[in-house]
């Protein structure tokens, strides 16, 4: 499910904390990664020179810092605007995953600050693993899955499986919010009775993965991000569907950079490495 990783390696930040500690899973062990570093544009030849051989000595380093076996990993060096560079060499490796960095802004400062992980985002059809650059990544044992009826959420419950199911002692946490303002948070088997859950549930025990359903009430976005704190989560993964028009897949969706939808809230108020799955919708 996840044979091709481009890690998007800017030289700041926990991506390659990420990466190794996506890499200690066994379903994932035998995943080709592909780590870019892009040298934007420089006003002169000599200044180009520079930051290229930079670029390299970056390049270099993040491959060296990778517990990766040297056939399954390789560098692309690449000259442009990060952002497109990122779109482009994802789609020449066909990947399956982007992990990138994030600095966590918020709503229009990530358009004004040209932030590089909000576009991707955006234009890329691809599952993204965002990793903020103030938090600590932890060994992957723990992941939260936010659930209800969508495509989105089965993707996204798909996804968090197949990484937990041969992790020892691995649990996935079930959280679904009832937006009725008069319901009650409930938990264990109170909560595994809610019917949004029984899907979910019945995976979950197929992979022999353990688990945990949790309802709770309130703003989706902080009562996922609530949850995911409350169980000390590892990973947070939510399904994002793509709502635009074929007509529009090249255009940002403007609620998202408003900062308006659940998938950007939780990008930016997440205190864990977020995973991003995609479905078109």
């Amino acid at each position: 499910m996840i044979e091709k990783i481009l890690l998007a390696d800017s030289g700041t930040g926990r991506s390659e904390d990420m990466l190794n500690a996506l890499m200690a899973i066994p379903s994932v062990q035998r995943s080709m990664v592909t780590v870019l570093h892009v040298v934007p544009p420089q006003t002169s030849s000599d200044a180009m020179t520079e930051k290229w051989e930079e670029g390299g000595k970056v390049l270099a380093k993040a491959v060296q810092s990778l517990k990766l076996e040297p056939n399954h990993v390789s560098a692309m060096l690449r000259q442009g605007d990060p952002k497109t560079e990122v779109l482009k060499a994802a789609d020449e490796i066909n990947a399956d995953l982007i992990i990138m960095g994030s600095r966590g802004l918020k709503r229009l400062v990530s358009i004004l600050e040209n932030s590089v992980s909000q576009y991707v985002f955006q234009l890329s059809s691809r599952p993204m693993l965002l990793v903020k650059d103030d938090i600590f990544v932890r060994a992957i044992n723990r992941v939260t899955v936010a659930i209800d009826k969508s495509d989105a959420s089965k993707q996204a419950l798909k996804l968090a499986l197949f990484l937990l199911r041969d992790i020892k002692g691995g649990q996935v946490t079930l959280v679904n919010v009832d937006s009725d303002p008069k319901a009650t948070e409930k938990m264990g088997a109170e909560a595994e009775k809610v019917p949004a859950f029984a899907d979910a549930i019945a995976q979950a025990k197929q992979y022999g993965v353990g688990y945990k359903a949790i309802v709770t009430t309130g703003k989706a976005g902080e009562a996922i991000c609530r949850v995911a704190d409350e169980v000390k989560t590892d990973l947070l993964v939510l399904g994002s569907p793509d709502r635009r028009p074929s007509i529009a897949k090249g255009l940002p969706d403007l609620d998202r950079l408003l900062g308006t939808s659940l998938s950007d809230y939780v990008r930016v108020y997440a205190n864990c490495p977020v995973l991003l799955t995609r479905t078109v919708g």
